[in-house]
């Protein structure tokens, strides 16, 4: 039996104009050879925020478990009236819910991770239904609390459910371009897209900024050999494929650049040069939840030395005040948040040498200079003054001759 599974996002379902091109998707899969297909839906263009808006109204501070209930209203609402669209269409349908499949997440509500997911109903209702619409970016807790798996978290069911069927499941994320690009064409005029790429790369591109996939959705391809293709619902292109890497993407030494706005320095000035020093900063950060990027330490002088990270621009002040608590003196604490991360990903960095010189040479040539950098086996990162990064993607793209 050959399966599909096909998510849309808000956009792609915003209006019945819109869902009926997306129910053309799903006739066109069946003409294909498919022989059920999962429709994952996410909530319609703009209902989340409108929910979230409405939540602030009633409440000062929402309780987070009834937020997950309020906001899983919108994914709902998609599905009922797309299988309403499939059905009229003469298509044997019906709508499905996180809750009644069921998806199992931990009770981090807001941004739940799924524990298990078990496809026995999904399979039992296959024999009566040839498609199932469901809501994305929702489960349920073992207590039965509703949950919903953070922005993007449609991306994550898709993937999930499609791991969760196996059998070779393939896996469409509709969205509103035509595939993964090389680099944000908005940003660089010679950005094509890509026809394959691998997890890793996928799974950088992500971290590093680029917003086609949720990075979740990306780990568990990765981790249960989900084929995924990202293909747009107002095109018929065949989008790119998402799949392991092969001896051809070896070759190629860098397959995109990626880049990150929100990015801001924090350096500590003067800490004092002994061990335990780092796990004082980082781990009081850790607990609060402030996610840390970058990290760069000078040689020491004198017994000190200097301590700069990058957080998103949003934890600035929660993390300084953090440091403050944990016994940092303010007074040698200095943020910035004029900054931007440029990165060069790609498999073939792996088996290929003097790549990060070709980095640093080009973007010395452009005058750009570096603040900071850091590497991985499949990605060279730069932390840039961001009036500088329009001109840096593009001089690492003509560079590596994307």
């Amino acid at each position: 039996m050959r399966i599909l599974v096909q998510k849309f996002g808000g956009s792609s379902v915003a209006d019945l104009e819109c869902m009926k091109k997306v129910r053309g998707k799903v006739l066109a899969a069946r003409e294909e050879g498919f022989d059920k297909i999962v429709v994952v839906l996410s909530a319609r263009a703009g209902q989340t925020n409108s929910l979230l808006e409405r939540a602030y109204q009633w409440s000062d501070e929402p309780d987070l478990a009834e937020l997950d209930v309020l906001l899983t209203t919108g994914e709902q609402e998609s599905v009922a009236l797309f299988a309403m669209l499939l059905q009229d269409a003469g298509v044997k349908a019906r709508s499905i819910l996180g809750f009644q499949i069921p998806i199992i997440t931990d009770d981090a509500f807001g941004a739940a991770r799924i524990d298990s997911i078990d496809a026995t109903h999904l399979r039992e209702l296959f024999e009566h239904y040839d498609v199932l619409v469901m809501a994305g970016f929702q489960g349920r807790t073992p207590d039965m609390r509703l949950t919903t798996l953070g922005r993007g978290g449609s991306d994550t069911s898709a993937v999930a459910i499609a791991a969760a069927l196996g059998d070779g499941t393939l896996c469409d994320i509709y969205t509103d371009v035509d595939g993964v690009y090389t680099t944000d064409p908005r940003m660089c005029k010679a950005a094509h897209k890509m026809d394959r790429i691998s997890y890793d790369e996928m799974l950088e591109m992500a971290s590093m900024g680029a917003k086609v996939l949720q990075i979740r959705s990306v780990e568990i391809a990765e981790k249960y050999n989900v084929p995924v293709r990202v293909r747009s619902t107002f095109s018929n292109d065949p989008g790119t494929l998402l799949t392991k890497e092969d001896e051809m993407m070896e070759s190629v030494l860098v397959s995109g650049i990626a880049f990150d706005k929100d990015q801001a320095r924090i350096t500590l000035y003067d800490v004092q040069d002994r061990p335990g020093t780092a796990a004082s900063i980082f781990n009081p950060l850790g607990e609060a939840g402030i996610v840390v990027d970058m990290i760069i330490q000078t040689a020491s002088r004198n017994g000190v030395t200097d301590m700069a990270f990058t957080v998103s621009r949003k934890d600035v002040k929660r993390a300084i005040a953090v440091l403050e608590k944990a016994g940092y003196d303010v007074s040698r604490i200095e943020s910035a948040s004029n900054i931007a991360k440029v990165s060069v990903v790609g498999v073939g960095m792996r088996n290929h040498s003097g790549v990060s010189g070709r980095v640093f040479d080009c973007l010395y040539k452009a005058g750009i200079n570096l603040i900071m950098i850091s590497t991985s086996e499949v990605k060279i990162s730069c932390l840039v003054d961001e009036a500088d990064l329009e001109l840096a993607v593009n001089v690492m793209h003509k560079e590596f001759e994307l």
